[in-house]
Parts: structure tokens; sequence; C-alpha cells
């Protein structure tokens, strides 16, 4: 191992020198008051200004999200919850690619995403692989959010974070289902739309706050009742208990989206229904079609106006 030279936010906390292993990981660093073994291994692309920084909570989400082994990516997601500075006014680049996923599901075309009978244990089984992929993206926009935008509030970093950190949990629950269906994670091949949104809207906040939580991410509010009675009248009992859990907290994260959704539109002095309208068209956003969970939508935030336009 060496030792690299912490410069910039990492002089600020007192922060000498970091050691930093072969594979370029922040192991430990050294304080005016000795050495402290780093909690977290600070991945490469935490490199900035030629300086590694230390782990604050929007650090900690883009190695988590950098990581492609699932188990170590759920691991850091949660740990991130954690951390006690949020370090919202960084300006982190990103030195690898992203998102750090295994090599399993193969990634292909929506279309070519293939439509199984539920009424059969692999019908079922290949059902559960699609909410598990789509969980899995979820872990890593919320994660993606935290990192990528800089200078919010620290409520809005804390709450992403806590948002990853579910999404994790469900992850987690659908993969074990899928492991008592006798399938793995990444047996089936899988679509990558959720990830291509957050792709445009990579340098757009409002965008990425329209289009991600209150567009696709809210479009499972409309339809996991559905597919959680289809579960019950094949039998599948945990598996429509597990969609239980999720739309109830995918509720509190639509909703967190509608909060800071507007909360960008009063800074910009935007028109959220306006706003809304321009940037699905400008980005392309899929148009969603009914019928609609406005129980659920009113819950998460929606106003009977933004519900009226879909």
């Amino acid at each position: 191992m060496h030792a690299g030279t912490v410069g910039g936010a990492g002089h600020q906390q007192g922060i000498q020198r970091a050691i930093i292993d072969e594979g370029g990981f922040v192991r430990a660093y050294r304080t005016s008051r000795g050495r402290v073994s780093a909690k977290l291994r600070v991945a490469p692309c935490l490199l900035f200004a030629d300086t590694y920084l230390m782990p604050t909570l929007r650090h900690q989400c883009l190695a988590a999200l950098a990581t492609a082994d699932i188990d170590a990516k759920l691991a850091a997601t949660h740990e991130a919850l954690n951390a006690t500075d949020v370090g919202a006014d960084a300006a982190l680049v990103a030195t690898v690619a992203l998102p750090g996923r295994p090599d399993r599901p193969l990634l292909v075309s929506p279309k070519d995403v293939p439509q199984r009978s539920l009424s059969t244990v692999p019908g079922r089984a290949a059902l559960i692989h699609a909410l598990a992929h789509i969980e899995f993206n979820a872990v890593n926009l919320a994660l993606d959010i935290v990192w990528r935008f800089p200078l919010m509030p620290d409520d809005f970093y804390r709450q992403w974070v806590q948002v990853a950190s579910e999404e994790a949990t469900h992850f987690a629950m659908l993969r074990a289902h899928l492991q008592s269906l006798g399938v793995a994670y990444g047996d089936f091949p899988a679509h990558n739309g959720l990830w291509e949104m957050a792709a445009k809207t990579q340098c757009d906040l409002l965008a990425r706050l329209a289009l991600v939580p209150r567009t696709l991410e809210a479009r499972g509010l409309d339809v996991s009742p559905a597919i959680r009675n289809k579960l019950l009248a094949v039998g599948d009992k945990a598996g429509a208990a597990i969609l239980e859990v999720i739309l109830r907290d995918e509720i509190r994260h639509v909703a967190i989206g509608n909060y800071w959704y507007r909360h960008a539109c009063r800074e910009q002095g935007l028109d959220p229904l306006t706003a809304y309208a321009t940037l699905a068209e400008r980005y392309n956003a899929p148009r969603l079609r009914g019928p609609f969970n406005r129980e659920a939508r009113l819950a998460a935030g929606f106003e009977q106006a933004e519900i009226d336009a879909l």
C-alpha cells in the first residue's frame, strides 16, 4: 500500500494522509489525532482534483453506485445511512463507468423480454425477476441523484439515501423469493429503460425529478395492485405480500420526488404542470396509459389536475 496526500475537504477535517491500497481504495487515513480505519472502501471514482476526499454521504453513494457486486452494493447503500457529513457542496467526479452492475442479467430491448404465463412456476419466476430488476435499478437511481447533483438542502440527500436503502431491501426480498422458486437474479434477460432516462437527465435535476420518480417509478403505483392480485390468484401469497410492502413504500418515494420537484420549480419560478409537459416532450418521456391508481397518486403528492393531464 502507499499513502496519498489528502487535500481539499480532507484538510478541513484535519485529515493529513490517506492509506491507499493497490486497487486505489482508501483503507485508512491519518488525522492530527492519529490513524483511523475507513469504515467504507472509497472507490477510485471518488478522485477529485487529484486528491482523495473522505467519504461523506454523497461520496458513499457514489462508491455504492460504482460497485458491481450486488451484496457489496446493498451493504454500502445501507451503510450510507450512517454518514454524518452530507457534503452537499462537493463537486464530485466519477472516473469509472456507472452504474456498477453484475455481468448478468443480459440487457435487451423491452420488446425482447419474453412474456410468460403466471400459471407456471417459470412464469411467476420471470415476473418476480422483472420486479427485482426494477428494484435494483431503483437502488442505482436513488444513489445517482444523491451524488450527481450538488448544492441541495441536506434533507434532499438524506431522504434519497433512505429511498435507496428501502429499494435495496425490496430487491433483497424479491431476490430471496426468486431463490425459493429455484431461480437466481440474472437468470432471465432484462431491459434498461429506467437507467436510460437517468442518463438522459444526468445534467438536469428538474428533468430527473419530473421523469424518473414522478413518471417511470410512479407507474408502479398504478400496476402494483394488479400484479399483487395476479400473484394471489395463482397462490403466490409470499410474492403478493412483497408487492404490498413495495407499494406502501413507493407511495412515500414518489411523494419525495413530488416534493423536491415542486421545490425545484419554485426555485426556478416555474409552474409544475406546465414545466412537466415541456420536460416530457423535451426528453421524449413515455406517455403513460391508464387506468391510474388515483388514490395512491394523490397520497404520493400528485394534484388532481396532474392526474387528469395524464
